[in-house]
């Protein structure tokens, strides 16, 4: 019942109230973000949702416009130089992702479920397996259980692995629970360094960061 419709309704009465409590922080990030560097305050990227379909992502910008073209492309590492001054500062509090409360008015995410992965990495929805495809079956979140069991240094495979879990234990109280951890989380900056989200390939771990 929690899962099919009330998560939904509670989402929306939350993302709605934050929106509006939140306006002067995104309001006064926008504005930094704008006067930092050129382009879009808004950075837009496809991902997978619901269903594995592709929706648009929102975030505020923390890195000079066009910087997948350049440097180490779609990735982001540590002390990435292509991130902006104001950049650094919304991607460690997590102010960066305030945008994707319209995401979630929007019916594309949910407060709480597993991050929504790029439509090509790790890897394109048709590679999925049968079972790592059931993390699509409830909305991505703003944050999940995987982010808060060890956030970017969490191996693909294990992090699917969590989210499925996740899937079949939704629940009030585990999402509340993973609510107060990600408080945690935010508060210490714990597990939010840009050392790399893992990927094992036939036998070798590849570590990188995807471009946020």
């Amino acid at each position: 019942m929690y899962k099919k419709f009330f998560k939904r309704a509670i989402d929306c009465v939350i993302a709605f109230f934050a929106l509006i409590v939140l306006s002067p922080v995104m309001l006064i990030t926008a504005l930094a973000v704008k006067c930092e560097s050129k382009g879009p305050v808004i950075f837009k990227q496809k991902r997978l949702g619901l269903g594995g379909k592709e929706f648009e992502i929102y975030k505020f910008r923390s890195m000079a416009q066009n910087s997948e073209h350049t440097g180490s492309g779609v990735y982001s590492g540590k002390n990435d130089a292509r991130v902006t001054k104001v950049g650094r500062i919304i991607r460690k509090t997590s102010i960066d992702e305030l945008p994707q409360l319209v995401n979630i008015l929007k019916g594309d995410m949910a407060l709480i479920g597993p991050r929504p992965p790029l439509t090509y990495h790790p890897w394109r929805v048709e590679d999925y397996t049968e079972e790592q495809f059931r993390m699509f079956e409830v909305r991505p979140g703003i944050t999940g259980w995987a982010q808060v069991n060890g956030r970017k240094e969490v191996e693909w495979h294990r992090r699917i692995e969590l989210n499925v879990w996740y899937v079949d234990h939704v629940s009030l109280p585990l999402d509340i629970k993973i609510m107060f951890m990600t408080v945690f989380k935010v508060v210490t900056n714990a597990d939010n360094e840009n050392t790399g989200a893992t990927v094992q390939t036939a036998g070798k771990e590849e570590k990188t960061e995807v471009l946020k």
